[in-house]
């Protein structure tokens, strides 16, 4: 299912060559949560300025949820020829409380009206972790690695987060809204347990969503075996050093592991690095399109 909603097709070869992505810019280039927060509607006008066809929303930058604001959000993109392409969320659904889990549920049902109403096809989801090391400086130093819960096991995680997911899929094929889990920390830190999700999961409205700086290490044949599975990617670049961690990534490596996939879909920047954003993702953006001919 690579590619099979998120993302339009162009520049497909007679054929049946390869098609070309499209890139995208994610608010959380623009803002690494510290102040000051940077306005969605900013980055909605820089995307235009640099000719990006797509913003992923980072859902905690919002301003509000009120209607009148999304509203104000659709009109920015549509007067600047910019796609809101993806919702990326928060929310955790490796707990043993069934309440925390449904309070997850909830907040995951309404982000999936949220993206409804502001025109957005794909929403970002995480597994959860099991929040054992609670600093994520720490976590980082750790290698996104934590032992599990005391008194728990790997697969009371696992069945914990498939359940969740499937309570959420009715709502999600209601609205059109794809949701695409990421390859975060927690449960799906390696490809194995990302799919091992994805797999029990028979739904053409749950995919991979491809972070391509969160396997740390050996990412190439890692982000290989997701590839088939992958709806939507977000790309990481570090100029100015890394933020928590700093990934020398080979691009045009990564364009033809998604080839071969034959995904189709966005490609969205996500600038991790300590230079200006202003420089850092303007930096990015030439890079991607180099590398993926976009």
């Amino acid at each position: 299912m690579a590619g099979a909603v998120a993302g339009g097709v162009r520049g497909a070869e007679a054929g049946g060559g390869a098609a070309s992505v499209k890139l995208g810019i994610s608010s959380y280039s623009y803002w690494h949560f510290r102040p000051p927060k940077t306005p969605i509607e900013t980055v909605i006008e820089e995307a235009s300025r640099l000719q990006v066809e797509g913003v992923d929303i980072l859902h905690r930058q919002m301003d509000s949820e009120d209607l009148g604001y999304l509203k104000k959000l659709k009109r920015t993109a549509f007067v600047n020829g910019v796609d809101l392409i993806c919702l990326s969320i928060h929310q955790d659904f490796v707990d043993p409380s069934p309440e925390v889990r449904q309070r997850n549920i909830r907040h995951t049902e309404k982000c999936i009206e949220l993206a409804h109403e502001l025109g957005i096809p794909s929403i970002r989801l995480n597994s959860g972790r099991w929040g054992t090391i609670r600093s994520f400086d720490a976590l980082m130093a750790a290698r996104g690695e934590e032992p599990v819960l005391p008194g728990h096991t790997e697969a009371e995680g696992f069945k914990w987060c498939v359940d969740s997911i499937e309570q959420c899929l009715p709502l999600a094929e209601k609205r059109g809204v794809v949701l695409a889990l990421e390859n975060h920390w927690g449960l799906t830190r390696t490809p194995e347990g990302l799919l091992r999700i994805l797999d029990q999961i028979d739904s053409p409205w749950l995919g991979a969503l491809m972070d391509t700086g969160n396997f740390l290490e050996q990412p190439y044949p890692k982000l290989a075996r997701i590839a088939p599975k992958t709806v939507f990617v977000q790309a990481k670049t570090y100029f100015g050093g890394g933020e928590w961690y700093t990934l020398d990534l080979d691009y045009r490596r990564v364009a033809g592991i998604l080839r071969e996939a034959n995904y189709r879909g966005y490609v969205s920047l996500e600038f991790e690095g300590k230079e200006s954003a202003k420089s850092g993702v303007r930096k990015s953006v030439k890079l991607l399109r180099d590398a993926f001919g976009a």
